[in-house]
């Protein structure tokens, strides 16, 4: 096919880039998966897959696990994902034919769609749906042996407007503070995961502040519509997307939420963008696509404009939904995060104990890897990895019934000493035997103030709220049944 409208060779770097981001970013979610899933969804995990998979038919979550499943499966599954992903970060499918790309990107797709359709909870985010639209986007750029087709971009363009837009859109509808440029004087204390930086950036002045808040709804609501612009605005607003998503990255931890639009910004940058900065000569000679590949590519792109109805209609609509896949498939969702924004932070605290409560026991605190705990320690860096359990302890301090299903299950493998839990956590208290009772309280935290931290050592302080789950042992959880 020899349509000039239909390649667009000098975004030869900016599909590499594409490509190759979203392949590691594959790479990351497989790893995690198989790190992870047998504490959360494994046969013996909190949620596990086979209940699910018994009463939830296959067209409303279709998964190879509706087919089969065991742990060894899942496990299987989830490094034969990343070994292949790390294949295309390495630059397998420019080594292949045409075809054979395409069908490498389509088994990324089928195996973290199976993952997230039986996620549940664990699995509930906008960032899930995020990875399995730009995956099976990025199976119609091609590879090496075609120039980028044109409609693929727009795809991916489509996609990164839509994740700005309809974040832009929900707080604009939602929460009063980002009306009022004041968000910002609570979100990066009271974020779900805080990173090393975001205890500097929630003491930055409150004027700058307010410009954070003005340069996010810019940057949401006026810059997407320009990534559709020509060159060389286009560019300009691909950069201002990278930038302004690299400074959430530096404040928080958000899985890969923030770097993959990074990645997929890189879409709207041509050839002349990167030589403004890069060596680089012409753009390497490319051919246009075979007309099956052509047909496909358009094919896709008729499917993402069919499916637009749903994500649009809540956009504009007047209660809008901040993360929502309208099929299965997860194709052509709706995006958005942070409508409301906390002013307080609460953290449940776990903690066991080895000895009897007629006296006076001594209680062991378990540390968690991402989430706060010990006022003490520095928060950490963990995105674009994802720290499931930890994320999702924040939810829990904010409402016990969003946890219903899964804390006292959780509980119970800590009371038993859970391999697979543990491995979850930072630290176990109890390494040599099962604590005899466990309990969690939770507790109001706030960053300290500059004159703490340097007389302390310490980044939080916090205040005890209350009881949240009194002590249980194995032995009550018994004899209540």
């Amino acid at each position: 096919m020899d349509a000039q409208w239909f390649s667009a060779p000098e975004y030869w770097l900016a599909r590499e880039l594409v490509q190759r981001g979203v392949a590691a970013i594959y790479l990351i979610a497989f790893v995690a998966a198989g790190r992870q899933f047998r504490a959360l969804i494994g046969e013996q995990g909190m949620l596990p897959v086979p209940r699910f998979v018994a009463r939830v038919p296959f067209r409303s979550a279709p998964s190879l696990f509706q087919l089969y499943y065991s742990d060894r499966f899942f496990a299987a599954v989830c490094w034969f994902g990343a070994a292949v992903s790390a294949g295309v970060v390495a630059g397998l499918i420019n080594v292949v034919p045409l075809w054979a790309a395409l069908v490498t990107w389509l088994v990324l797709w089928v195996l973290y769609q199976s993952i997230v359709n039986v996620g549940q909870r664990w699995y509930g985010f906008g960032w899930e749906s995020l990875l399995l639209e730009a995956g099976f986007v990025a199976a119609f750029l091609g590879n090496d042996d075609i120039a980028p087709p044109l409609p693929a971009l727009w795809l991916v363009l489509w996609l990164v407007f839509r994740v700005e837009f309809g974040a832009g859109l929900i707080k604009l509808r939602g929460d009063e503070c980002w009306r009022d440029l004041s968000c910002l004087d609570y979100h990066h204390e009271t974020q779900p995961m805080p990173g090393p930086l975001s205890w500097f950036f929630h003491h930055l002045p409150r004027p700058l502040h307010r410009v954070e808040v003005a340069g996010n709804h810019f940057s949401q609501l006026v810059v997407p519509f320009a990534l559709f612009a020509p060159q060389p605005v286009g560019s300009v607003a691909g950069v201002v997307v990278i930038v302004t998503q690299l400074w959430l990255v530096a404040s928080g931890n958000f899985a890969w939420l923030n770097w993959l639009t990074i990645i997929l910004a890189f879409a709207a940058l041509d050839h002349t963008a990167f030589a403004t900065v890069l060596p680089l000569g012409d753009p390497p000679p490319l051919s246009g696509p075979p007309l099956w590949f052509a047909v496909l590519v358009l094919a896709a792109a008729a499917l993402t404009l069919a499916l637009s109805y749903w994500p649009v209609r809540n956009m504009i609509g007047r209660g809008q939904r901040m993360n929502a896949s309208f099929n299965s498939l997860h194709l052509v969702n709706t995006y958005g995060a942070f409508g409301s924004i906390g002013r307080v932070r609460y953290e449940v605290v776990l903690e066991g104990t080895s000895d009897t409560l007629g006296a006076e026991p001594v209680w062991r605190e378990y540390g968690f890897k991402g989430k706060p705990g010990d006022p003490r320690r520095m928060p950490r860096q963990w995105a674009p990895y994802h720290l499931r359990l930890d994320w999702m302890m924040w939810f829990a301090a904010l409402s016990p019934s969003f946890a219903a299903d899964w804390f006292r299950p959780l509980v119970n493998r800590l009371l038993r000493n859970d391999a697979a839990t543990l491995r979850l956590l930072r630290h176990n208290p109890f390494p040599d035997a099962p604590p005899r009772y466990v309990r969690a309280r939770l507790y109001e935290y706030h960053f300290t103030t500059w004159r703490e931290l340097r007389r302390d050592g310490a980044w939080w302080h916090r205040e005890l709220v209350g009881e949240y789950l009194p002590p249980v042992s194995l032995d009550r959880q018994r004899s209540s049944r």
